[in-house]
Order: structure tokens, then sequence, then C-alpha cells
């Protein structure tokens, strides 16, 4: 058995537990988190002062799959999670960046 855990964006945990349900992945954790890494944080004004938001809304997903399994789970939530733009997350249990699909140390 292997512990598969995605951080992505919030807006794409529908699109990602569809995926995993039909690549036959029987359940899931959702949890709702806040982090940062490389899409920084961005400025909100609030009352005419000026904030910095550093860490960004993010959802988190851990499920346990079979071994023969793995890689295809990792697949689906890579492929539905994906949008392209910095900040589309981290697929791990080898560590797998969503937006470029780099792997390993390249995707740290």
């Amino acid at each position: 058995m292997k512990t598969i855990i995605a951080v992505i964006r919030p807006h794409r945990a529908d699109a990602v537990k569809n995926a995993v349900k039909d690549a036959g992945s029987q359940g899931m954790i959702l949890s709702e988190v806040r982090g940062f890494g490389r899409q920084k944080g961005r400025r909100e004004l609030y009352r005419g002062k000026e904030y910095e938001i550093e860490f960004q809304p993010k959802t988190r997903i851990e499920m346990v799959v079979p071994n023969d399994h793995a890689d295809e789970v990792i697949s689906s939530v890579i492929e539905a999670a994906r949008t392209g733009e910095v900040g589309d997350g981290l697929a791990t249990e080898n560590a797998h960046r969503v937006r470029t699909g780099e792997t390993g140390v390249d995707a740290l």
C-alpha cells in the first residue's frame, strides 16, 4: 500500500475527485489548508491599508492505494489538477510537480 498526498488549487478538487474515482481509488481525505511556495503571495487592500498575503488557500488530498495502482492514481491527479500556472500544486509519493511534471528533487 502507498499513501499519496496532493496539495492542489481548491477549485480543482472536484475534478481530481472524479479522476481518482475513475482510476479505481475508493476514497480520499480532503482538507482545506494554506501554504506558500513558488506561487509567492499577493497584496490586498483592506480599509485603505495594503497587506501582504503570503499563505495561499490550497486543498490537501490524502489517499491510500494499492502499490500497483499508485502510478495511475498520481497521473490522474496531475492531469486533473493542472492549469499550467504557478501554484498548481504537488502530488507526493515521490514528489511530482503538477504544473511541469517534474519529479523527485527537481520538483521541490
